[in-house]
């Protein structure tokens, strides 16, 4: 009898003490998620459940104990398998899992969508993309220009038929075209000598280099947004609160562990995804990162964003990217046997701990 009551002591402690490990991992995730719960709420419901889960352990394990009498042993075995399912395994191991993943990956997921959110805001704050595009059209033209040019200077150079003649003109009827002038007035020409002829291509050259100025900027013009300022401004606001939020991690004065510290650094991940989904036409993405700020419904409708924070915050978009295989290679396996295996400890305890030799039901 004295060993039996100091193994149901001991059972106890062992209980308690595996208990308090999966209802801290469960209020946890369920603080994650509803932030807006007061705290002692997860522990209640944390609690409640998991002892309704270890019953239900020990319903399936009295059912099939054949040296004591249990009434309706089936009905109780069938009473026990459904709360196992609906308050462990539903309830109790998911979030216990993502509760042991959240805190093992979320400052590299933190810092990955942060500094990628930062990443793009720094393309609208410093317009590169547009000006990539601009430099790039001008760059075109410029080259489309010198090709004619080094024709025009061809023409003029032409030992057999020196000078300004007829083919040199429609050359320059060629340039009023693509500079988009009424006409590129030709140059006085008396002197057919080389020395006279290279002075003539200089002329040309910075006459039109002169046209060709204008219309690289007349080029820049029209491809340069009329809400440029706006969201250069909206960019760079969000790239900084961003940045302090950073820096903030970095320095240990924002705890990613806390549900509200967390959920702040998320508010300001949800304001740059709002301007790179404004303006994401002037934003380069990279392969697969569009999905994320711009994803889409199956009918291809847009749908609201949600950062890589907030997904890491619900058990059920964790366990949904895990089972999508969004989450191979960060060992999350590795949590899910160890929820197992505190859990299925504890429930072992408890059998034992209030385990009888003889009952009447």
């Amino acid at each position: 009898m004295g060993q039996n009551n100091t193994l149901k002591v001991i059972s106890i402690f062992a209980f308690i003490a595996l208990a308090s490990v999966s209802c801290w991992a469960t209020q946890e995730s369920l603080h994650l998620l509803l932030s807006s719960w007061p705290q002692f709420l997860c522990w209640i419901v944390t609690i409640a459940f998991f002892i309704i889960a270890s019953w239900g352990t020990k319903l399936i394990v009295d059912s099939f104990n054949q040296n004591v009498y249990v009434e309706k042993r089936g009905g109780k075995l069938i009473a026990g398998i459904l709360i196992v399912l609906v308050f462990w395994l539903l309830f109790s191991m998911p979030t216990n899992t993502h509760t042991f993943f959240y805190r093992s990956t979320i400052e590299s997921v933190a810092s990955t969508d942060i500094s990628t959110t930062m990443g793009y805001l720094d393309q609208l704050k410093n317009n590169t993309l547009t000006e990539t595009k601009i430099r790039d059209k001008q760059t075109e033209f410029q080259n489309k220009v010198w090709s004619l040019f080094a024709e025009l200077e061809s023409e003029i150079k032409n030992d057999a038929n020196p000078g300004f003649g007829p083919n040199a003109k429609r050359i320059l009827a060629q340039f009023a075209t693509l500079l988009e002038v009424d006409k590129v007035e030709p140059l006085s020409f008396y002197d057919k000598s080389v020395q006279a002829r290279a002075k003539l291509v200089d002329a040309y050259r910075k006459k039109i280099s002169i046209l060709m100025q204008s219309k690289l900027t007349n080029i820049r013009n029209s491809m340069t947004a009329p809400d440029e300022k706006t969201y250069k401004g909206q960019a760079s606001a969000d790239f900084q609160n961003l940045e302090y939020a950073e820096n903030m991690i970095k320095s240990g004065d924002i705890d990613l562990n806390i549900a509200e510290q967390v959920k702040e650094v998320n508010s300001r991940l949800v304001r740059g995804y709002s301007t790179i989904k404004t303006y994401s036409n002037y934003i380069e993405f990279n392969t697969g990162d569009k999905e994320i700020y711009l994803p889409e419904d199956t009918e291809g409708n847009p749908v609201q964003a949600v950062t890589r924070v907030e997904r890491m915050l619900s058990v059920f978009d964790v366990w949904k990217d895990y089972l999508t295989g969004k989450y191979a290679g960060r060992g999350l396996i590795i949590w899910v046997i160890l929820s197992i295996l505190v859990d299925l400890g504890a429930f072992i305890f408890f059998d034992l701990a209030f385990k009888k030799d003889q009952y009447t039901i």
